[in-house]
């Protein structure tokens, strides 16, 4: 898995703890915009149904359902630049 602060690459042998930090940046590893169920798109930004509401999700937490994001990529994709161009021009300030 990707560390979400720094990007770097960080290898468990194990299931990541809830007290367990980027060897590079320091920053906690089990939280939400590590883990596997995280989507911006669902509700609580989770897949996982059961879960409790994380509302810092760069935060530590001790969700039981933690699953350290297998992909680099994030979750949703970002716009075209001529879409983001009509939406700004849509939403600009007057």
């Amino acid at each position: 898995m990707k560390c979400f602060h720094c990007g770097k690459r960080v290898e468990f042998k194990q299931r990541i703890g809830f007290r367990e930090v980027c060897p590079e940046c320091d920053s906690a590893l089990h939280v939400c915009l590590n883990c596997d169920f995280y989507d911006p798109a669902f509700n609580n930004q989770c897949r996982e149904p059961q879960a409790e509401r994380v509302v810092d999700k760069d935060r530590a937490n001790f969700c039981e359902f933690f699953v350290a994001r297998s992909k680099t990529e994030p979750r949703s994709p970002a716009l075209p630049g001529d879409v983001r161009a009509k939406l700004e021009a849509l939403f600009k300030k007057r």
